[in-house]
């Protein structure tokens, strides 16, 4: 075309790819802490139900909240991966870096930690809170039951008798649970460390 220059490599090195990264980036975070906050409210709900008649159950069932809150720090680690991977411009001529291969890259592997770790969240929260709420009221059921055969009423619950059986398994779920965040974690580290298109202008 005559009167304009053509500079090899624009197609693949907008001026807009970066844009890609940042959403990546920012998607990451925003998304695994809402599913963070998600698991963090529902198992909080739970606990602080169980823990009004059985409090000696409150220590050992935060598993739930602090396995909600590790998929906060997935999204984290990804989302700083993105951004530190993202090219400035060119400072002599002021030509962007970073390519649209890149961008999209970074894109799908922020979704994918992000989206994971939502859906993780979910999981944990619900499941966790279920799994308190039963894991009290089994403790509770126990509690009366041996009561009743002594002849005595009320007093704290000391001994949770086979609640500790319901207990393992609402751990048991709890892992699985949160291994769906962990593996969109896996997943977008390797999509942000194997997919790089370097920019090369042609002057």
């Amino acid at each position: 075309m005559t009167g304009e220059a053509v500079v090899a490599g624009y197609e693949t090195c907008p001026s807009w790819a970066p844009v890609l990264g940042f959403l990546g980036a920012s998607l990451c975070i925003i998304l695994s802490n809402w599913g963070a906050a998600w698991g963090t409210w529902k198992c909080g709900l739970g606990l602080c139900q169980m823990g009004v008649k059985y409090s000696g159950g409150i220590i050992k069932n935060l598993v739930g909240i602090i396995m909600a809150g590790v998929l906060g720090i997935y999204g984290l680690i990804v989302a700083i991966v993105i951004s530190g991977a993202i090219n400035s411009p060119n400072k002599d001529n002021a030509t962007n870096m970073y390519s649209q291969y890149t961008g999209w890259a970074h894109l799908a592997a922020g979704l994918c930690c992000g989206l994971c770790n939502l859906a993780a969240g979910g999981a944990t929260g619900i499941a966790g809170e279920v799994g308190i709420l039963a894991t009290g009221l089994r403790a509770e059921l126990n509690h009366a039951r041996a009561n009743k055969m002594t002849g005595l009423s009320g007093g704290e619950i000391t001994d949770e008798g086979d609640a500790g059986k319901l207990y393992i398994g609402s751990v048991t779920i709890l892992s699985f649970s949160g291994a769906i965040g962990l593996y969109g974690f896996i997943l977008a580290l390797i999509i942000t460390s194997s997919n790089d298109y370097p920019c090369d202008f042609a002057q």
